[in-house]
């Protein structure tokens, strides 16, 4: 298992994030958490730092993938193994 770093940048009324962090619980694929509402940022400090501004936004090494769908996309094509 290679060492892999997973964000997730979410807020607390999101269902698309809970979606996103159960199916990497599910896959036992550890990620950090960020509640960008926690932290007080706003849409464009998230877009600043992933290039997109809906939640959640996955950050897997470093690289955007997106959404809940692109990394739901990724798990049907088996490319989530690490």
């Amino acid at each position: 298992m290679k060492n892999i770093e997973v964000k997730v940048y979410s807020t607390s009324w999101c269902p698309s994030c809970d979606y996103a962090k159960r199916l990497l619980d599910e896959k036992n694929i550890p990620y950090e958490n960020i509640n960008i509402e926690q932290k007080g940022w706003s849409r464009e400090d998230l877009f600043n730092l992933t290039g997109g501004r809906t939640v959640p936004q996955i950050v897997i090494n470093g690289k955007s993938i997106g959404g809940y769908d692109d990394l739901l996309k990724l798990a049907s094509e088996n490319k989530l193994k690490f």
